[in-house]
């Protein structure tokens, strides 16, 4: 199942980047509704366009937390952990894996997107930037609310508000969604990470001696 997941995640993922990538120039933007644009842009960081240290750094860092994601996945899956737990981990190593893919091999198979100039495939190896230098493509970009602060409005005052301005990408969205979901419904799974299955018992033992009844997400439930 995860590895279907990932699978699927990625296919479309990279079938909207592709999309994009060659069939629109670099800020180009297509009003599909008054709040829900497709705008294209490329960055260099994390997801949302976040930048953290030097490109190759980042590249190498997704490498390795890709890594240890997917065999931390296969522990789960092998010790029969609650499906939904495997789902959520899934859709974040898919969207990992995805801008990945953008960094991995992007720089070498296009050339550059201008605002001017519509990227195309060039061959491999003749691309715009170095194996792990290539830059992340995003189109997903939803203003809900644009409007301006009033002049009396501390600091920003006259300044335009542009409610979730970020532009993102299917995985981008696809970290999101499994890391709320995680921390929404998977509290008791996250608490174990890192911890030994000695360190797991332990816990559960001393759960067991306060008599109170637990219920499914690992919580003591309080009775008057």
């Amino acid at each position: 199942m995860a590895v279907l997941i990932v699978i699927a995640v990625l296919l479309i993922d990279q079938a909207i980047k592709i999309w994009v990538k060659t069939g629109m120039t670099l800020h180009d933007s297509i009003r599909v509704t008054n709040w829900f644009y497709i705008s294209f842009i490329e960055n260099n960081g994390m997801a949302y366009g976040m930048q953290l240290g030097s490109k190759l750094l980042l590249s190498l860092f997704r490498v390795a937390a890709i890594g240890v994601l997917a065999w931390y996945i296969w522990q789960q899956a092998r010790q029969k952990a609650r499906w939904g737990y495997v789902v959520c981990l899934a859709f974040i190593l898919a969207g990992a894996a995805g801008n990945l893919i953008d960094c991995m091999f992007y720089g070498l198979c296009f050339d550059a997107s201008t605002p001017v100039h519509v990227s195309s495939y060039v061959g491999f190896g003749n691309g715009y930037a170095p194996f792990l230098m290539g830059k992340v493509v995003d189109m997903f970009y939803f203003p809900l609310i644009v409007t301006t602060f009033p002049d009396w409005f501390p600091i920003w005052g006259g300044q335009e508000f542009i409610f979730f301005s970020p532009v993102f990408n299917f995985a981008d969205a696809c970290i999101s969604v499994g890391v709320v979901a995680l921390i929404l419904f998977f509290r008791k799974e996250i608490s174990t990470i890192g911890r030994s299955k000695d360190e797991q018992q332990e816990g559960a033992t001393a759960d067991e001696a306060t008599g109170a009844p637990i219920n499914e997400g690992g919580e003591v439930k309080c009775e008057v």
